[in-house]
């Protein structure tokens, strides 16, 4: 919403220098310019320089609101927005539907929440921004990250982060914390694709009712890796946990995360966190005399927990 108000009457539309110069005809000729920027260049051209002053932030938690004010020459004008940025763009973009002289010129704000990726060199896109902005749009929660885990050697590292959307969860993995986190955002908005900016729906709605594996799904599964649990005994020598965890987590249609933890434990073994991405997320804690044993250890400790909650009546 942006609103405005007339302290004089507006600076003249047209004016002799070297020319002829007219704010209509700069629009119709730079389409591709932002309302501050045409605002700035117009101001530059008749010595008014926009002066942009905040009025209002509101921080919530779900959806911040800011006011700026914009000051050019005579003219008073605010805006509002969901970004400090975007409330500078309505701000100018009223001010500029004053100043303009010809009024069948449209000059809409570009919507930062949905950009369009054909139109953006790939090197400036920002998944994580435009994840957030959607999630803030849509009034869902934001978006939790989580580094799950760091490997491969010096030279060439691994990351792994978990992006948590509500109660949908994405992994994404690079060569650095910021690639990973990038590769999770872009997943989630892939699955958002076809979304429009103006309608506000439920999340749900988008990825699906389903909730993937939860603990009435585990105990009512005619899945026989599951079922091969519920009749195992895990303490039988030579087990392979990890393989054994692996094939029920892709039975059952849920993803498994070993975090390796770098401190010792208080009697000097390796530890290991493995998080599966059920409803609720399940974390469970291994340790050993090497990273591979602490994996094993947590993998055995998902599979005793997994049995507990699918033998459950």
């Amino acid at each position: 919403m942006s609103q405005s108000r007339h302290r004089a009457a507006a600076p003249p539309l047209e004016r002799e220098d070297s020319g002829t110069f007219s704010l209509g005809k700069m629009i119709t000729a730079k389409p591709g310019k932002t309302p501050i920027q045409v605002l700035h260049e117009y101001g530059m051209k008749t010595k008014n320089i926009p002066v942009y002053e905040c009025e209002r932030s509101d921080v919530q938690i779900h959806v911040p609101t800011f006011t700026f004010r914009v000051t050019v020459g005579d003219i008073t004008c605010t805006g509002e927005g969901t970004s400090k940025k975007l409330a500078k763009h309505r701000a100018a973009e009223a001010a500029i539907n004053i100043l303009k002289a010809n009024a069948s010129i449209c000059f809409a704000v570009p919507d930062p929440l949905m950009p369009d990726p054909s139109k953006q060199p790939k090197n400036q896109l920002n998944p994580i921004g435009s994840l957030q902005e959607l999630a803030i749009h849509h009034g869902w929660r934001l978006p939790e990250y989580t580094l799950s885990q760091e490997g491969g050697p010096a030279h060439k590292r691994e990351y792994t982060t978990i992006c948590r959307l509500e109660s949908f969860m994405e992994t994404g993995k690079g060569a650095s914390k910021k690639q990973a986190k990038r590769n999770a955002a872009e997943k989630f908005l892939a699955k958002f694709s076809n979304i429009s900016p103006e309608n506000h729906i439920s999340l749900t709605n988008v990825v699906g009712h389903s909730l993937g594996c939860t603990w009435h799904s585990l105990r009512n599964s005619p899945g026989e890796k599951i079922n091969l649990l519920k009749r195992s005994l895990l303490s039988i020598p030579n087990t392979d946990h990890i393989q054994l965890l692996s094939e029920i987590a892709k039975e059952q249609g849920f993803n498994i995360t070993y975090l390796d933890i770098e401190e010792l434990s208080a009697n000097g073994q390796y530890q290991c966190l493995a998080e599966l991405s059920t409803s609720p997320i399940t974390v469970c804690h291994g340790s050993g005399i090497s990273c591979g044993n602490a994996q094993s250890d947590a993998a055995h400790n998902a599979l005793q927990y997994l049995k507990i909650i699918a033998e459950r009546k």
